[in-house]
């Protein structure tokens, strides 16, 4: 009997959501005839889900009775579900110091009041609304919650609106007259929920025996590794028609080192791996041999000669380094943020007015696709089906032979880019913001690896240098594995305290040489899930720095013997 309920329900869902039962007419009405279908079928797809039946069914009671005497009625509501399930472990010199597992639900609710053209999306109040919900699955608990939820968006909006109409009226124009939100094509796509399946005992062995090296290393100071799982469900329905159920897991290990050379200069490794499965980390014995290399690396860096105060001259980045750079002056500057009220560009940051202009050399192509699943076998962790707006992804050509062609978009249109091309996503109960999926830097000339050397090499001879550097990894500005190349030979000598001076999007354009054609996969949460791929680079010039160390001061005592007495 209540399957039978479930599905009558479901199917006035459907044609609620669809606008031909009972919806007010401020709402924006999609093509009932030909979403119907596919959303029954989405719907089916879903049954039995509590989650989803509850936001279904609350969605179909705020559009019916949400409004305010002296204030419009919603033209669009969202609800978005993020159900989390979080394993977190951390050990330090061989002692496990946070082990934890977390299951939660946060809901975000955006109400907009206005229309397509000009809404209520403005300010802090504006941007909606976040709570956590209820677990177990009772569907009045769950409704109650997305209730109160829902009434609080909606006068949060209805303030936003009154404040941006006032704050209009000091611009005698429109400086920027583009739409607030864009339309969007409906989404029907009801996919499998994941689970995630550990075993915290092992992992926190795992940790603890590979944070207990230290005791191998006495001049390393600290030794830490950490480890992080989730499994991540998204709901998305809102009021166009759009129904979406997607899940991902992300699996994090991370290995952290740090010492003082005999000069006080702080030394510091950070190696990690993110993958989407599990299975695809290193194993035990893979982790235990890259903590010695990294322990290793520290000791030697300790004894390794500091930089020259200046140098100028070529650079050669690894593939793990040029990861780095591009997620940075690339990957950061081509997000289509809309700029203020009043303000006139196009969107902000370093590229926001380099449409159409040259921003790398003419060889370079640069694409986001989060389409792609895989690259040279190797799971992406970047990639998605559907953004956090409900709309489709899709491949951009972000700079195509040099040339900056467009920006990742939202649904929060720019100037020139009136519709959103599937790059809107968000963190747990944060707003959507333009966002990178998988980022893919290529060569229409690429270079051998040895060919790159054997440049890099004469770029210093013809430059009348003994040797140029080779950067294998950074942090930031820094790297944290630099090495000379000597020019005569090809030897090289690992050296520290280095700061680059500008590596800006600048010395991308005019500085960049060649690119190899050794692409790394380097998967990476930086709040959501990213996938950066890029071959080596190559600089014909940039300026390398002493780092100031003038603040740093050793321990005033020795450490506890590693011996227990």
């Amino acid at each position: 009997m209540r399957n039978a309920r479930i599905s009558a329900r479901l199917a006035l869902s459907v044609l609620l959501l669809t606008g031909s039962v009972g919806a007010s007419s401020s709402f924006a009405k999609p093509d009932a005839a030909s979403d119907a279908s596919a959303m029954a079928a989405a719907l089916d797809a879903a049954k039995g889900d509590a989650l989803l039946e509850a936001l279904v069914t609350e969605l179909e009671r705020s559009k019916a009775q949400l409004k305010m005497d002296q204030v419009q009625a919603p033209y669009y509501i969202e609800y978005r579900v993020n159900d989390m399930d979080d394993f977190n472990a951390e050990a330090a010199f061989g002692a496990v110091r946070e082990s934890q597992r977390s299951h939660l639900r946060v809901l975000r609710v955006v109400v907009r009041i206005g229309d397509y053209k000009q809404d209520s999306y403005y300010g802090r109040k504006g941007l909606g609304s976040a709570s956590y919900l209820p677990l177990d699955n009772d569907p009045i608990a769950l409704r109650r919650q997305i209730w109160l939820l829902t009434d609080e968006a909606y006068k949060s909006a209805a303030d936003a609106y009154a404040e941006k109409l006032s704050a209009l009226k000091q611009f005698a124009t429109d400086t920027n007259p583009v739409d607030d939100f864009a339309h969007a094509p409906v989404v029907s796509a009801v996919g499998e929920t994941v689970s995630m399946n550990v075993d915290a005992n092992e992992w926190n062995r795992t940790l603890q025996e590979i944070t207990n090296l230290y005791r191998q290393y006495p001049d390393v100071q600290s030794v830490t590794a950490s480890a992080r799982f989730t499994a991540m469900n998204e709901y998305l329905v809102n009021s166009e028609g759009t129904i979406v159920r997607q899940g991902r897991t992300t699996a994090t290990v991370m290995i952290g080192g740090s010492t003082q050379a005999a000069d006080g200069m702080r030394l510091g490794r950070s190696p990690f791996w993110t993958e989407q499965r599990l299975k695809d980390l290193p194993s035990r014995e893979e982790l235990l041999k890259e903590t010695r290399k990294t322990l290793e690396t520290l000791q030697a860096l300790r004894q390794a000669p500091i930089v020259e105060e200046s140098y100028r001259g070529p650079v050669l980045f690894s593939p793990d380094a040029a990861d780095d750079i591009m997620a940075e002056l690339i990957g950061k500057n081509v997000l289509g943020f809309k700029p203020q009220l009043g303000r006139p560009n196009r969107t902000t940051g370093a590229f926001a007015t380099s449409y159409k202009t040259r921003v790398l050399p003419k060889f370079v192509t640069v694409v986001d696709d989060p389409t792609m699943k895989t690259f040279a076998g190797k799971t992406l962790l970047g990639s998605y089906d559907v953004d956090s707006e409900g709309v489709k992804a899709q491949p951009v050509t972000v700079a195509g032979q040099g040339m900056l062609e467009n920006y990742l978009v939202s649904r929060q249109p720019l100037k020139d880019f009136p519709s959103s091309n599937g790059h809107g996503r968000a963190v747990p109960g944060g707003a959507p913001q333009p966002s990178l999926g998988v980022l893919l830097v290529k060569s229409s000339e690429p270079e051998s690896s040895k060919t790159l050397s054997e440049k890099l090499k004469q770029l210093a001879a013809d430059q009348n240098k003994p040797y140029a550097y080779r950067v294998e990894t950074l942090a930031g500005s820094a790297p944290r594995l630099l090495y000379r190349v000597y020019a005569n030979d090809g030897h090289e000598e690992l050296v520290r305290g280095a700061v680059f001076n500008e590596l800006d999007v600048r010395a991308l354009r005019n500085d960049l040489a060649a690119l190899g054609d050794d692409p790394l996969v380097s998967n990476r949460m930086t709040g959501l899930p990213q996938t950066i791929i890029c071959p080596s680079l190559l600089f014909d010039e940039l300026e390398v720095k002493r780092a100031d160390t003038t603040k740093e001061k050793l321990p005033e005592y020795p450490a506890p013997e590693l011996k227990r007495k």
